[in-house]
C-alpha cells in the first residue's frame, strides 16, 4: 500500500515539463555574436540643436529632438560637427567575414566597428543595407573567424521556445530567453517582412543578433520592438531568417535588392466595404489606384478590384500583397484571383521591377555638382506631394554636395529658380552654368525641403 502510494505521489511530478537549458546554446553560439559600434559625423547648430521653444533641452533628449526636426543639410552658419555614435548588434553567417545585422544599425555610419568575443576589435565594411527589410551585410577581414548555423523559418511555430544574444544597452552577449507569441506579423512601416513575434527580452543594442531555437540554429534577427517608455515590454520582432538570407545573398552578389512590383495602391477592405461587394467577409486588398504605364495597368488590373489570391496564396489583408509580390522575381507572371463585379476570376500580371531597385542609371553630370541621379516615379512624387525632381542615387565622397550635406535619397527639386523635370533636363542646365559658381538647391528629404548652396564643379 505504501509503495503504490509513493508511485501515485512521484509519479505527477516526475510528468512535469523541464525548462530548457541554455547553456550548452550559449557556450557554442557566443564567439559568433558581435557588438557592432558605428559614428557619423552630424553638424549641430549651438543654439537651435540644443534648444527647443527656448528651452535647453536635456542631453538625455538631444537625439530625440535632433531626429523630430532635423537641420537642413549644410544649414546655417555657425555650426559644428559632432559626432553621432550608436550600438547594435551582428552575428558571422560565413567564415569569409559576412556579417548580418539591421540596416537601421549601420545606417549613414562613417565608421563601423566590429568587436568579437575573443576582444577582437576589427574595421567593418558596409556591403549593402536594405532598408525596406532592414537587413544589412558587413564584411570583416580576419582569419578563423566562428559561424553559426543558420535554420528554416518557415518550421517556426507558436509556443516554440527562442533565445537571443545581442548587447542590449551596450552590455556584450546578454543572452535572454522567451517564447514565440506569433508568426507573420505585418508592422504598418514594415509590409515587406512577416516578423516573428516573440516576448524575449529585447533592449536598445540587441538590434541586429540572432533569434536562436533550442537547436543553436539562428532562425532570425531581432529587429524591433514595441514599447512606451523606450524599453522592453514584452512585444519583440525578428525578421524572419529565410528573408533574411535572400536579401542578404543579394546585396553580397549584386549591392542591391530586386524586389517585384504592380504598380497598384491599395486598401484594407473593411466589413462595410466588404458587404458592398457582396463578400462573405472583410479579406483581401481593394485596389484604390492603378499607375498608368505600371505592370497592373499592363496585365488588366483596375481601381475597384479586391485581389484574394496570389498564386494560390491566401491574401488576408491587404498588407499581405506587398510582401507577395515583394518575394516574386521581375519578369515573372502571377496568378492573381480578383474579385471585380461581384464575380471572382483569375488575372495573370508580368511583376516588374521595384523602381527604385538597382544600382540605376545614372545621369545629371555627377562631375560637376558631384552627385548622380535617377527620374521620379508618379507613385513617389505622390509620396513626397510634389510635382517634379529627380532622386539622388550616389553623392562623391570628396565632392562639395557631400560637404554640404547632401545623402543618396534626397531628391532634387529645384536648381537656382528652375524646378528640375528629368536627368536629361538637370544635364542640359548645367551647361549653362560657369565653373564654381555657388547655386542655390532646393531639397526634399522624406517630405521635409532645405536650401543648400551648392557649387559647380569644372569636371576636371
Amino acid at each position: 500500500m505504501s509503495l503504490a502510494l509513493l508511485l501515485m505521489v512521484a509519479t505527477p511530478a516526475l510528468a512535469e515539463p523541464q525548462l530548457p537549458d541554455f547553456t550548452e546554446l550559449v557556450d557554442e553560439a557566443a564567439p559568433a555574436v558581435v557588438n557592432i559600434s558605428t559614428s557619423r559625423k552630424v553638424e549641430r547648430s549651438m543654439t537651435s540643436s540644443r534648444q527647443f521653444g527656448g528651452q535647453e533641452v536635456p542631453e538625455i533628449l538631444r537625439d530625440f529632438f535632433d531626429d523630430r526636426f532635423p537641420m537642413p543639410p549644410g544649414g546655417a552658419p555657425n555650426r559644428n560637427e559632432e559626432p553621432r555614435r550608436s550600438l547594435g548588434s551582428g552575428f558571422i553567417f560565413d567564415q569569409d567575414g559576412y556579417i548580418m545585422t539591421n540596416a537601421h544599425v549601420v545606417k549613414e555610419a562613417d565608421k563601423i566597428l566590429v568587436r568579437l568575443n575573443d576582444r577582437r576589435e576589427l574595421s567593418a565594411e558596409l556591403v549593402g543595407a536594405d532598408e525596406k527589410t532592414d537587413v544589412a551585410v558587413l564584411k570583416v577581414e580576419a582569419d578563423n573567424l566562428p559561424t553559426l548555423q543558420l535554420g528554416n523559418s518557415d518550421n517556426l511555430q507558436v509556443g516554440q521556445w527562442v533565445a537571443a544574444i545581442g548587447s542590449p544597452f551596450g552590455f556584450d552577449h546578454s543572452v535572454t530567453s522567451g517564447i514565440i507569441s506569433a508568426i507573420n506579423r505585418t508592422l504598418p512601416q514594415d509590409v515587406y517582412v512577416p516578423f516573428i513575434q516573440t516576448d524575449v527580452a529585447i533592449n536598445p543594442g540587441n538590434s541586429g543578433g540572432p533569434l536562436f531555437n533550442l537547436d543553436g540554429e539562428v532562425v532570425g534577427i531581432n529587429s524591433q520592438i514595441l514599447t512606451r517608455s523606450g524599453g522592453y515590454m514584452g512585444l519583440s520582432f525578428a525578421i524572419p531568417i529565410d528573408v533574411a538570407l535572400d536579401v542578404a545573398n543579394q546585396l553580397r552578389e549584386e549591392g542591391y535588392v530586386s524586389r517585384g512590383w504592380l504598380g497598384v495602391s491599395i486598401q484594407p477592405v473593411s466589413k462595410d466595404l466588404a458587404e458592398s461587394f457582396g463578400m462573405e467577409q472583410a479579406e483581401g486588398a481593394l485596389i484604390a489606384q492603378v499607375e498608368p504605364g505600371s505592370p497592373g495597368t499592363e496585365g488588366g488590373l483596375k481601381a475597384g478590384d479586391v485581389i484574394l489570391e496570389v498564386n494560390g496564396q491566401e491574401v488576408d489583408h491587404s498588407t499581405t500583397l506587398p510582401r507577395l509580390i515583394g518575394e516574386t522575381a521581375p519578369g515573372e507572371d502571377v496568378d492573381l484571383s480578383v474579385l471585380r463585379d461581384g464575380q471572382q476570376e483569375t488575372i495573370t500580371v508580368e511583376v516588374g521591377e521595384w523602381p527604385d531597385a538597382g544600382p540605376g542609371q545614372s545621369d545629371g553630370d555627377p562631375v560637376r555638382l558631384g552627385i548622380a541621379v535617377q527620374p521620379l516615379n508618379d507613385m513617389e512624387k505622390r509620396r513626397l506631394g510634389i510635382d517634379h525632381g529627380v532622386r539622388i542615387v550616389k553623392v562623391a565622397p570628396a565632392g562639395h554636395a557631400a560637404a554640404v550635406g547632401i545623402r543618396p535619397g534626397d531628391v532634387l527639386v529645384r536648381l537656382g529658380q528652375q524646378p528640375v523635370e528629368s536627368p536629361e533636363q538637370l544635364k542640359e542646365m548645367l551647361t549653362r552654368l560657369p565653373d564654381d559658381q555657388a547655386v542655390p538647391v532646393l531639397l526634399n528629404r522624406e517630405g521635409r525641403t532645405y536650401f543648400v548652396a551648392l557649387r559647380v564643379g569644372n569636371g576636371d
